[in-house]
């Protein structure tokens, strides 16, 4: 994979440098002399640093499978942004149909068994595990799927309760909340609220948590903030998987891993068209749209993954270190080579498994019993 050297990614933009001013050592000299002898000047932003092409090997410290994921092409419509309402729910569509293809294998691969349901009016699904261990029997995690707040409607949204369910073992209410374009915000989250709140009774609090990945993991930050905001209960704990935590494209990340993330490839692109959908014109920097900018002290312990090239790694990590420095207890795993999401992509791989047992690992030891 080649960088380009020639532009940075700032927004959806490409800004070539076309000009370089080389300074002799005596005028610069001189011009730092003036900047010193000023101290009311306006401060000069620091210069982008200027990066070379270069190939982007996969790397041989994972394994086979997340190799062929690493290698895969980028997304087919990670920059094709459809014109019109119609034209968005045709590439949802499309989305839908292939993952549903993939859905009765993935839940018979892990034994779990998913059903329909409604919970106080919202479209729900029921994702339980074949056989559920005595220390899970009492505990009820809540999932809120990703696909950048519009995509996975329906059953499709289902793929990361089905990875839970089969590898930690636990019962999974899965939300299928309402999406954009006919339904923005706060459509998803109040949708997850009232499960929130219904979910609550059938099990108590302390043996609950809250997951999700990507817009998912957006969602889980903001249920809490919003649930604590209503005065409801507060889950156990919480996953929130690379969450699209700040939705005003701050964030290292984006531009260190523009176009090396095959998944979502670059910030402007179609992901953050669909969030676009979903705010409707807010202001970004809300803390139910962009949950890093909340007050996140007394968070339930938290436990978040990402990958070295995902687009969302600065957004996953700035959460981390909020919450540490709120005083929460906050665990970072991080996976080799992953793009965005890369750890419920491939059932087979040795990562996946990983990477799901390790959140239930970290739930078992704040959920209730």
């Amino acid at each position: 994979m080649k960088i380009n050297p020639n532009f940075t990614y700032l927004g959806s933009s490409a800004v070539h440098s076309s000009f370089r001013v080389q300074l002799v050592p005596n005028l610069a000299c001189f011009a730092a002399a003036i900047a010193l002898s000023a101290p009311h000047a306006i401060a000069q932003a620091p210069a982008p640093r200027e990066v070379p092409a270069k190939s982007v090997p996969v790397p041989d410290t994972v394994s086979p499978q997340v190799q062929k994921l690493i290698a895969a092409p980028l997304t087919p419509t990670w920059n094709v942004i459809p014109a019109t309402s119609d034209d968005w729910k045709a590439q949802v569509n499309a989305v839908y149909l292939a993952t549903m293809k993939g859905l009765p294998a993935l839940r018979e691969t892990l034994h779990v068994k998913v059903e329909p349901m409604t919970i106080d009016g919202v479209k729900a699904y029921s994702v339980t595990p074949e056989a559920i261990p005595p220390e899970n029997r009492n505990r009820l995690l809540v999932h809120v799927h990703g696909g950048c707040f519009v995509s996975f409607p329906g059953e499709s949204g289902t793929v990361e309760a089905v990875y839970m369910a089969g590898f930690g073992r636990f019962k999974v209410i899965s939300v299928d909340y309402r999406m954009p374009p006919d339904h923005p915000y706060p459509a998803a989250l109040d949708d997850a609220m009232t499960v929130w709140r219904a979910a609550t009774k059938m099990a108590a609090p302390r043996n609950m948590a809250i997951f999700g990945s990507s817009a998912g993991g957006n969602l889980t930050l903001a249920m809490v903030l919003r649930a604590r905001q209503d005065k409801l209960p507060l889950p156990a704990a919480i996953a929130p998987g690379t969450p699209m935590s700040d939705l005003t494209g701050a964030g290292d990340s984006f531009q260190t891993n523009a176009m090396l993330d095959n998944v979502l490839v670059a910030y402007g692109a179609n992901c953050d068209k669909r969030a676009a959908l979903y705010t409707g014109g807010r202001d970004l920097r809300d803390p139910m749209l962009s949950p890093v900018y909340g007050d996140m002290r007394g968070f339930p312990p938290a436990i978040l993954t990402t990958g070295t090239r995902d687009l969302l790694l600065s957004n996953t990590v700035r959460v981390h270190r909020k919450l540490r420095q709120a005083g929460v207890e906050a665990v970072l795993q991080v996976f080799e080579g992953q793009s965005h999401a890369q750890y419920y992509r491939d059932v087979g791989a040795p990562e996946t498994k990983e990477a799901f047992e390790e959140i239930a690992r970290f739930f078992d030891r704040h959920l209730g019993k």
